[in-house]
């Protein structure tokens, strides 16, 4: 299990193999925001009282402020009121052999069969964002080999937007899926990689460590 690859981390690899080498060096702390909505997610296709699930919030994350409050009621006022698909079993641990990656689907049923991933960010205006394409296709390889569901796409829980909907990747997601993985293998190796071009560094943590410009390998450790 150890050696496997999270799919977090392919993902990081697909957009900047850099970034995730210079993750690997810090702690990581779940984001509040991805604990708002994962709590209010969970309440979906069930009636419930917000301020009850506010205090499940407030107890995962006792210095919830003003920003989280804001988040929860936008997700509250845009999930309720609508038809959510009830699934039996939550944060289920999967892998793949096959590929050398692991994970923990947020929403499974073997009956339908279906599975689904929660996001913490606003949908698109159509479809899902690239990137979930990519988690999408690992997922499937990993419920197929844990779980035995043969399924050809997974479902994306947009819970800021209220919105659920059905990807099914397609051939240049998994070509995306293989090198990314291969890539975030050589970083678990202790192969430092180069800084890919165009990588999206507007967002990154990293930017005053991976600047422009010739950089020497002990200003990156």
């Amino acid at each position: 299990m150890d050696d496997l690859i999270g799919i977090a981390a392919v993902l990081t690899a697909r957009f900047c193999p850099l970034r995730l080498y210079l993750d690997r060096q810090e702690e990581y702390e779940e984001p509040p925001y991805y604990a708002v909505c994962k709590q209010v997610s969970y309440h979906l296709g069930t009636p419930f009282e917000a301020e009850a699930v506010w205090d499940e919030v407030c107890t995962i994350l006792p210095y919830a402020g003003e920003d989280e409050r804001a988040l929860f009621d936008q997700c509250v006022a845009r999930c309720q009121g609508k038809e959510w698909p009830l699934f039996s079993d939550f944060d289920v641990p999967v892998t793949s052999a096959r590929h050398g990656i692991r994970g923990t689907v947020d929403k499974v049923d073997p009956a339908r069969p279906a599975f689904v991933l929660t996001r913490a960010n606003e949908a698109p205006q159509a479809g899902v964002w690239g990137a979930d394409r990519i988690r999408i296709a690992c997922y499937i390889a990993c419920v197929a080999e844990s779980l035995g569901l043969e399924v050809d796409g997974g479902w994306v829980e947009y819970v800021p937007s209220g919105v659920l909907r059905y990807c099914v990747p397609g051939p240049r997601d998994r070509r995306i899926m293989l090198r990314a993985i291969a890539a975030a293998k050589k970083v678990e190796e202790g192969e430092v990689p180069k800084k890919p071009l165009n990588p999206p560094c507007v967002r990154c943590p990293h930017q005053e460590r991976c600047g422009p410009g010739p950089r020497r390998l002990s200003d990156l450790l």
